[in-house]
């Protein structure tokens, strides 16, 4: 089981960047999917990017350009530029070991170790 703890959250104006840290212990790079998603109050949790133990990622058509995902060891990173208000959202990392760790979908449902998430606000 992996444990998972978010970082670098905040509140920045729209344009502007932040770069979310989720610090994954007990990971093994080449057997897990790891992701990031974003949830808004009474909304569903959006998958917002993969990225598997070969470093092969996938990226929601929203957030596609602006965003990057990174993993450096047992550290996942979420690049965001350009940020945007409909980026605002309690932001959560995520991981799962199924079909040998490869990242199949973007769906909360798949992915069975999580953080406590991180909350981004982007003003207008």
């Amino acid at each position: 089981q992996v444990k998972m703890v978010e970082s670098g959250g905040g509140s920045v104006q729209a344009g502007g960047s932040l770069r979310l840290t989720c610090a994954a212990f007990g990971y093994t790079g080449l057997d897990y999917c790891m992701a990031w998603f974003r949830q808004v109050p009474g909304k569903e949790r959006e998958g917002v990017a993969s990225i598997d133990g070969a470093g092969r990622w996938k990226y929601a058509d929203s957030v596609l350009g602006r965003f990057t995902i990174s993993k450096d060891g047992a550290a996942l990173y979420l690049e965001m530029d350009s940020l945007k208000p409909e980026d605002t959202a309690v932001y959560y990392c995520a991981a799962h070991d199924r079909a040998g760790g490869y990242c199949t979908t973007l769906l909360s449902a798949d992915f069975t170790d999580w953080g406590q998430g991180t909350q981004v606000t982007v003003s207008s």
